[in-house]
């Protein structure tokens, strides 16, 4: 059954607002409104044609059934969806109140980012040889995420523009277009200043603009293609489930093992809470409890003598 006109008019009305004024990014609101399309329909389809028959009660029967069949992970996303939609209908008078208020999200497991070691990262980013165009390029890619803590988006958006080669920073655009400065340290800072000499002018085209990553046709390079490219590195060196967040990951927790200021470090990252940047704090912990338990004399509990 299709959504009712005032539903889709209000769903326009919420993803224009996402786009406009909170300036989120197109696969963002493509996933919001593939989630509220979701619900609206599902409500449709039981004769729900207004807003007084969305309440509590039509909501547990939705997620009720989203748990069958998603994950935990998928019905929160897909219940904080819900909630900032409503919050929106609410705000602007088009219901008298949320029915999401206080409806509880699923239980998730709290999953610990994986990390590196300083070792492995060194194996992974100095694996690409720099005597190609091409290589110099993946190895000022790898360098780069590592150095500065970049997102994949981040990193293949970058343009010239954006790097500042004297003082060694990078200005990045990162989540909701918020701009911040991200130090990138002098090893990646001369691989970028050698990339943008030797190789990156031998991939440019006519149309390759200001992108400072290229493809072999001189075109920007894909999401797809660079984990490709870093799957098959780390394929090699038997390095098993690295993505291009786990170099992020790895940047984030080195820093904070190193004993940097967690602010300093919810600040490189791009992080809006620093709640988000505490996670680091445990990989660390749980880092240097499996040093401790390996290498103390005294970590493990010795057998009584009877």
């Amino acid at each position: 059954m299709d959504i009712p006109d005032g539903f889709d008019q209000a769903l326009d009305l919420f993803l224009g607002h996402l786009r406009v004024e909170r300036s989120l990014s197109p696969n963002t609101i493509m996933a919001y409104g593939r989630d509220l399309s979701s619900f609206l329909g599902w409500a449709a389809a039981r004769e729900v044609v207004n807003w007084a028959g969305v309440d509590r009660n039509c909501l547990m029967g939705y997620f009720l059934e989203l748990s069958d069949r998603l994950s935990p992970r998928s019905r929160a996303r897909s219940l904080a969806a819900v909630r900032s939609f409503f919050r929106f209908l609410e705000e602007e008078k088009i219901v008298a109140q949320s029915p999401a208020h206080n409806f509880e999200s699923p239980k998730l497991p709290r999953t610990l980012p994986k990390a590196l070691s300083p070792e492995d990262i060194f194996r992974l980013v100095t694996a690409p040889e720099t005597d190609t165009p091409l290589g110099l390029r993946n190895r000022t890619m790898f360098e780069l995420m590592y150095a500065a803590g970049l997102r994949v988006s981040e990193l293949l958006d970058l343009t010239l523009a954006q790097v500042n080669l004297d003082e060694s920073f990078l200005r990045v655009r990162g989540k909701g277009d918020k701009e911040r400065l991200a130090p990138m340290g002098e090893v990646a800072a001369n691989l970028l200043a050698s990339y943008l000499r030797a190789g990156r002018p031998r991939l440019a085209g006519p149309k390759s603009g200001a992108v400072v990553f290229l493809n072999h046709r001189g075109g920007r390079l894909s999401r797809q293609y660079f984990w490709r490219i870093l799957g098959d590195y780390a394929g090699r060196l038997g390095l098993a489930g690295v993505t291009p967040h786990v170099l992020r990951h790895s940047f984030a927790t080195h820093l904070v093992e190193g004993g940097a200021d967690l602010r300093a470090v919810q600040m490189m990252l791009g992080h809006a809470s620093l709640a988000t940047t505490e996670i680091y704090i445990k990989v660390g912990a749980e880092r240097l409890a499996r040093v401790h338990r390996q290498y103390h004399p005294r970590a493990e509990p010795r057998p009584r003598k009877k």
